[in-house]
C-alpha cells in the first residue's frame, strides 16, 4: 500500500443536537477546553503524517477556514505584548508542511456522499477518514494505529470496538473471522441493525483508511438507512473484492455527537490536560 498522507474531514452536518449554539457555528467549532473539537481531529491525523487535510464543507462553515488561516493582525498584536506562548500557539495549530483543501458537499446526501466529493482531490491513493464527532484520546493516535494495520494487512481498515448490543442501532455493525486478537477480517458490515438481528456487538467508530477503489463502489451505491448514501453500503461492496478489516483501536472514545459524551470529553480531558 502506498504511504497515506491524505485525510478527509465530513464537517457539513448542521449540528441540530447542539442548537442553538450550532445555529450560527459550526458544531465542528464547539471548543473542549481550549480547542475546537475539528482541531483534536487535525493533530491526530498529522501525527499519523497526514500532510493534506481535505475538509468536505457546507454552507455556514467558514469557521473552520478562518481558524486553520493565519491572522496576520492577531499574530502582531500578540507580538507586540510580548505574549509568545500564546503566538507559538496559534502560529502552530497548522505546521507549515502541511496542506488545508477545502471543497464544498451540495446537499445533504450522506456520509457516503461527503467522502465521494473528495474523490478528485484524493486521487489514486488510500487515505483516512475521521469525523470530528468522534474524539479519541490514545497514546498513539488512533490514525496512526490503523495506517500501520492497513500496511500490515494491504487492505482498509475500519477503527471498531465492542458495544452493548442494546446500541448496535447506532452504529454500522461487522461480521467477520478474527486475524489476531485486536483484527477481524470483515465478510459483512450492516448499517444501524436492530438488536435481535445484529450480526455482532462489533461496531465501526469514526476512524477509516481507505484505499481508492472505495469512490468507485460509492459511486454504485444506492440511497440506503435515512435516505442518504452511506459510507457503510460502499464499504459492504468494496469488501467483495478486497480486503477490508477492522481494528480493535487503543485509546478512550468520546463521543461528541452528543450533550453527555460532549461534556465527559470537556471533564475529563480539562482534568487529564489541563489540571482542572
Amino acid at each position: 500500500m502506498k504511504p497515506i498522507r491524505k485525510a478527509v474531514f465530513p464537517v457539513a452536518g448542521l449540528g441540530t443536537r447542539f442548537l442553538p449554539a450550532t445555529k450560527a457555528m459550526p458544531k465542528e467549532m464547539l471548543p473542549i477546553v481550549d480547542k475546537p473539537l475539528i482541531q483534536y481531529a487535525v493533530e491526530e491525523a498529522i501525527a499519523a503524517g497526514v500532510t493534506d487535510l481535505i475538509f468536505i464543507t457546507g454552507r455556514n462553515k467558514r469557521a473552520i477556514e478562518d481558524h486553520f488561516d493565519r491572522v496576520p493582525e492577531l499574530e502582531a498584536d500578540l507580538e507586540s505584548k510580548n505574549k509568545t506562548a500564546l503566538l507559538d500557539t496559534v502560529r502552530n495549530i497548522i505546521p507549515a508542511h502541511v496542506n488545508c483543501i477545502y471543497t464544498r458537499q451540495p446537499a445533504p446526501l450522506g456520509l457516503g456522499h461527503a467522502v465521494l466529493c473528495a474523490a478528485p482531490i484524493v486521487g489514486n491513493e488510500p487515505f483516512a477518514v475521521l469525523l470530528a464527532d468522534d474524539l479519541i484520546d490514545a497514546d498513539t493516535s488512533v490514525t496512526q494505529q490503523l495506517v500501520e494495520a492497513a500496511h500490515q494487512q494491504d487492505g482498509s481498515v475500519l477503527a471498531i470496538q465492542d458495544v452493548d448490543r442494546r446500541e448496535t442501532d447506532k452504529y454500522g455493525i461487522i461480521s467477520g473471522t478474527s486475524v489476531n486478537d485486536k483484527t477481524t477480517r470483515l465478510s459483512g458490515i450492516v448499517e444501524k441493525p436492530k438488536p435481535e438481528s445484529a450480526p455482532s456487538t462489533l461496531a465501526v467508530v469514526g476512524r477509516y483508511v481507505l484505499e481508492p477503489e472505495i469512490f468507485e463502489h460509492l459511486r454504485q451505491t444506492q440511497a440506503g438507512v435515512g435516505g442518504e448514501i452511506q459510507l457503510t453500503d460502499g464499504i459492504a461492496s468494496l469488501l467483495k473484492s478486497r480486503g477490508v478489516y477492522g481494528l480493535q483501536y487503543e485509546g478512550l472514545r468520546y463521543d461528541c455527537g452528543n450533550k453527555q459524551g460532549f461534556f465527559r470529553a470537556t471533564l475529563e480531558l480539562g482534568r487529564k490536560y489541563h489540571g482542572l
